[in-house]
């Protein structure tokens, strides 16, 4: 069974949608407006209540949010960062997301 994950906002409902295909638990930020334009914080605790690991683009934040949880003792349910330089911006961006996730969730223990 894979890995249930959250998609952060910059990435879409359709990546989720073609994962869920795949038979991976995924959902997106974007699908609920609620969660749309949170804090960084509180995407991640919302991540943690949820038990999924957050997929996101945004390491500048993330990594550091992820080094301060840790050292105040919190916990989550893992971070899977994702370098817009290894996937660029253009019109196979979203199924090399997609195509990477599916190997990842698959085959990788996401830790926390």
């Amino acid at each position: 069974m894979s890995h249930p994950l959250v998609l952060d906002e910059m990435l879409s409902d359709n990546i989720a949608s073609e994962l869920r295909a795949r038979g991976h638990d995924v959902i997106a930020l974007v699908a609920d407006p609620s969660l749309v334009g949170l804090p960084d914080d509180e995407v991640l605790a919302t991540a943690a209540e949820m038990g999924r690991a957050l997929v996101t683009l945004n390491i500048k934040d993330f990594a550091p949010l992820d080094q301060r949880w840790k050292a105040a003792g919190r916990g989550h349910a893992g971070l899977v960062l994702m370098s817009s330089k290894t996937f660029a911006q253009d019109r196979g961006f979203a199924g090399a997301v997609i195509a990477a996730l599916d190997r990842l969730v698959a085959t990788e223990v996401i830790r926390a």
